[in-house]
């Protein structure tokens, strides 16, 4: 950008300085690029942790990449080296790392750290830096990015509980693009003059000549702009690019909206007219609308999903019906006739690809920046208002309520919706959404809503989404891990939903004790009366309640029917456990990890269910009929396994008579 020209530097003691080159991505913002480089060599007096902030659309995302192409070395081999101003460049060092907080919460980019870095992602990497001796050179983009949803405030918490104390640690370096109202608290405990906040709108920071280059390279059609009268000829093009910096007042952003208003749309566009070029983002919406004909409430209104939506996107099938939701009217004429009126706003892009879920092929469409939905977000009168009626418009799109069918998006982010309209906890009681949802967008969102005002089913949900996102769970494993935890905390009803949800669960859970430090748990039968009663026999302290002591003073146990988990007044010496016979008949067969258990078919041996836990296993068996008993720090649970076994092998007679369905 703007590399056609050539930019003064001054020197200090007034001698004629040499002429340089502008940076060609970033076209100017050498005082910047000259703090960032003596920040990157350590420089004597230069600050350890630097903290780029700027008004939204300032162009501080845009100036860190043209720094970071300065740090990489194949970048650096395509940028004219030799034109630069020297001490814009930092030295030939290996690239920093540059974790990327975009869309992720505070425990994932802690992750994406320790990755980095090569540290133990099970280790506390805070801890870690801190007994390091060697600088640890970290640069970290836009922390405004941060976080699965937009009303849950992660970047503030990313600064707080993991940027601020990186930035004070002696051995780490570190440069981040944080919000305005988050520079300081960053740098709020760096000790003094080792920390520095660049203002990117500050006048000592402010590139005025960038600006214009900016805007010329925009509008030149060697660099993609359309040929029209005021982008062809150098003069007129030249004059309008410092017209439209001038009138900016420093935001690139606004440039940015004005260049693709003219040109997407230049009917009626008159370049000598500058005081119709817009001064502000929230300008360039209203006069870009009336240069059309068009009311600029409506253009908001037409734009006002977009900067209500959640992710990478909003799909486009959803846009118009969304549109009318916030007007709380019918749009459907006006959203079809409304291309070339949204055209310079928006982007397309195509859905991520490899999510498994349908949506390879669907298109996006999002805003062209953040701060333009963040403009547009703050004229709408009712935001509460316009989120609760998205919410119910998104709610309509549920096939039949029946979440296996929804658009990924409605499924995905309808919580974060709600969560803005503060409806969230209503919603918070549907098994469908929680076992189809993905677990760490519903997580942050019901993370952000007090604990009083969440009910069972969510406070349910809200412990055992980082067992679902550990182990990366499928819908069907989801709705079977929630089974079992509705089943725990004694909410039956959403357990037994789970099983209505046309999903093939491994197991159902029949019952579930509470903490009373089981150290293991077997299997057998209690000998006596018509039928053996099938039970499971728990290893329990002395002083736990019912527990009976074994002869001898082995430990104590207690006794409960494997059925229904009902306890027995019964000694365990009387029960009996099967024989290794027994055992090796059976269909399925166990294998134990620290933190799961396996169950799989003894003929083809094939798994049948996987049981993660969220806590280490303490004991586990399985009955030859096929229940499994578990015990961890949660208690004891007993999961009837529901796979059908290849073959049942034959059983004795005796093995028959002790072993009853308890199907």
């Amino acid at each position: 950008m703007g590399d056609e020209e050539v930019m003064e530097t001054s020197r200090a003691d007034g001698a004629p300085a040499p002429r340089y080159a502008p940076h060609p991505y970033v076209g100017g913002r050498t005082p910047v690029l000259r703090a960032l480089a003596a920040w990157r060599m350590s420089w004597p007096g230069a600050p350890r942790v630097i903290a780029l902030t700027g008004a939204p659309g300032s162009g501080r995302g845009r100036l860190l990449t043209g720094f970071l192409m300065l740090c990489d070395p194949e970048s650096r081999s395509q940028l004219p080296m030799d034109e630069l101003d020297p001490a814009t460049v930092p030295p030939d060092l290996p690239a920093p790392a540059v974790p990327r907080p975009d869309g992720l919460t505070t425990a994932q980019f802690l992750r994406t750290v320790a990755a980095h870095l090569g540290l133990d992602a099970t280790a506390d990497v805070r801890t870690e830096l801190g007994a390091r001796e060697e600088p640890v050179t970290l640069v970290v983009p836009d922390v405004a990015a941060a976080g699965p949803v937009r009303a849950a405030g992660e970047p503030a918490r990313l600064v707080r509980e993991v940027l601020a104390p990186l930035a004070a640690l002696p051995a780490v370096q570190l440069l981040t693009v944080v919000p305005r109202d988050l520079a300081a608290e960053l740098t709020a405990e760096v000790p003094q003059g080792q920390a520095q906040i660049i203002d990117l709108d500050a006048p000592e920071w402010a590139d005025p000549d960038g600006l214009v280059a900016h805007a010329a390279t925009a509008l030149d059609p060697a660099r993609g702009a359309p040929a029209l009268p005021f982008t062809t000829a150098p003069q007129p093009r030249a004059a309008l690019a410092s017209a439209l910096a001038a009138r900016a007042a420093g935001s690139h952003l606004t440039v940015e909206l004005a260049v693709r208003s003219a040109l997407l749309a230049p009917e009626g566009f008159d370049p000598a007219d500058t005081e119709r070029l817009p001064a502000t983002v929230g300008e360039a919406v209203a006069r870009h609308a009336r240069r059309l004909g068009a009311d600029p409430q409506l253009l908001r209104l037409l734009l006002a999903p977009l900067a209500l939506a959640e992710g990478e996107g909003l799909p486009l099938p959803l846009w118009g019906a969304l549109a009318g939701a916030v007007a709380d009217r019918d749009l459907g004429r006006e959203f079809a006739d409304a291309a070339a009126l949204t055209a310079p706003f928006v982007d397309r892009l195509a859905a991520p690809s490899g999510t498994g879920d349908g949506a390879d092929d669907r298109t996006l469409v999002r805003l062209v920046h953040p701060a333009l939905a963040a403009e547009i977000r703050e004229r709408l009168p009712d935001i509460r208002g316009a989120q609760t009626r998205i919410a119910m418009k998104l709610l309509e799109a549920v096939p039949g309520q029946d979440w296996s069918r929804a658009d990924p998006y409605v499924r995905d982010h309808l919580a974060g919706h709600t969560l803005d309209a503060g409806l969230l906890p209503q919603l918070l009681t549907d098994p469908g959404l929680f076992a189809h949802a993905d677990p760490v967008v519903l997580r942050a969102a019901v993370e952000a809503v007090p604990l009083r005002e969440l009910g069972a089913p969510a406070r349910t949900y809200l412990r055992t989404a980082p067992l679902l996102i550990r182990t990366r769970a499928t819908p069907t494993l989801r709705a079977a891990l929630l089974e079992t935890a509705f089943t725990e905390d004694g909410l039956a009803p959403y357990a037994q939903a789970l099983h209505g949800l046309g999903l093939a669960l491994p197991w159902r859970t029949l019952w579930s004790l509470p903490p009373t430090g089981a150290t293991a748990v077997t299997a057998g039968v209690l000998p006596g009366g018509p039928v053996p009663v099938p039970v499971a026999v728990c290893r329990v302290p002395a002083a736990a309640p019912g527990a009976r002591p074994v002869p001898g003073g082995d430990g104590a146990f207690v006794v409960h029917a494997l059925a229904d988990g009902a306890p027995l007044d019964a000694a365990p010496e009387q029960v009996v456990h099967p024989s290794e016979e027994e055992r090796a008949a059976a269909p399925f067969a166990l294998a134990r990890g620290d933190g799961h258990v396996r169950v799989y078919d003894r003929r083809t041996q094939e798994a049948v269910a996987a049981v993660p836990t969220d806590s280490p296993v303490l004991g586990a068996d399985l009955s030859p009929d096929g229940t499994l008993l578990l015990t961890t720090e949660r208690g004891v649970t007993a999961r009837q396994i529901l796979a059908t076994p290849a073959a049942a092998p034959a059983r004795s007679g005796a093995a028959d008579g002790a072993w009853p369905s308890g199907r």
